[in-house]
């Protein structure tokens, strides 16, 4: 017997959590940069084929989370508090002062462009799916209880995809009708949600560590021999 609320409330999370990491609102004036010259279908293609690339190496770090949590001897509350803190990193960086233009940025731009295909590299990884939304996909693992759960969650990942798509194929207009001003403004709304929710998840983390049945126990028991 599954709990609908349950399901609904795991994804709409992973939708939540997801989205303002991948912001693909920031990603469209890069994807347009990198992907100049070429044609609208062009241009839908590669977008199509990077949010494909997206949902797999999400889904294959969902999937794989447990495994590989299991082969280091990460525990819950510790996979929380370092993707929290990474979380909070990230954000800390979008709400500072951007300075577009950089020296390494137009580097990176300049290699993206001489590539043939962008889907996987530079548009899947790291701008879709980077270290963030994969530690923040791990975290997912903590959550799932039953097969359904990852169901709920994997739907997740394919409607911020699909979101993810929708802009990246609008990318022109949307970066013409929101405007440098508005880019910058969203791109800071963004940051501070992402700090909201990497503090949240370090807090979920020291509590899970100061309630471990085997933390309590242990310093019942010191408690007990004074």
């Amino acid at each position: 017997m599954f709990n609908v609320v349950h399901l609904w409330g795991i994804f709409f999370g992973t939708v939540v959590a997801l989205l303002p990491i991948i912001n693909p609102l920031a990603a469209a004036p890069t994807f347009l940069t990198i992907t100049e010259g070429d044609t609208d279908e062009r241009r839908q293609e590669q977008a199509l084929k990077g949010c494909c690339y997206m949902v797999a190496i999400l889904v294959s770090s969902l999937i794989g989370g447990t495994f590989i949590m299991n082969f280091f001897g990460i525990s819950i509350p510790g996979l929380r508090i370092a993707g929290g803190i990474m979380m909070t990193g990230i954000g800390m960086n979008m709400l500072a002062t951007h300075r577009p233009g950089s020296r390494g940025e137009e580097e990176e731009r300049e290699a993206a462009r001489r590539k043939v295909d962008i889907s996987f590299s530079p548009l899947a990884m790291p701008m879709l799916s980077g270290p963030g939304s994969i530690a923040v996909t791990l975290g997912f693992t903590s959550l799932a209880t039953q097969a359904l759960d990852y169901v709920a969650i994997i739907l997740g990942i394919v409607t911020v995809a699909f979101a993810s798509y929708l802009v990246l194929r609008l990318a022109g207009r949307v970066v013409k009708f929101i405007g440098p001003v508005g880019m910058n403004a969203m791109t800071k709304i963004m940051g501070f949600l992402i700090m909201c929710i990497g503090v949240q998840f370090v807090v979920n983390g020291v509590l899970g560590i100061a309630t471990d049945p085997e933390l309590l126990r242990g310093i019942k028991a010191v408690l007990a021999g004074r």
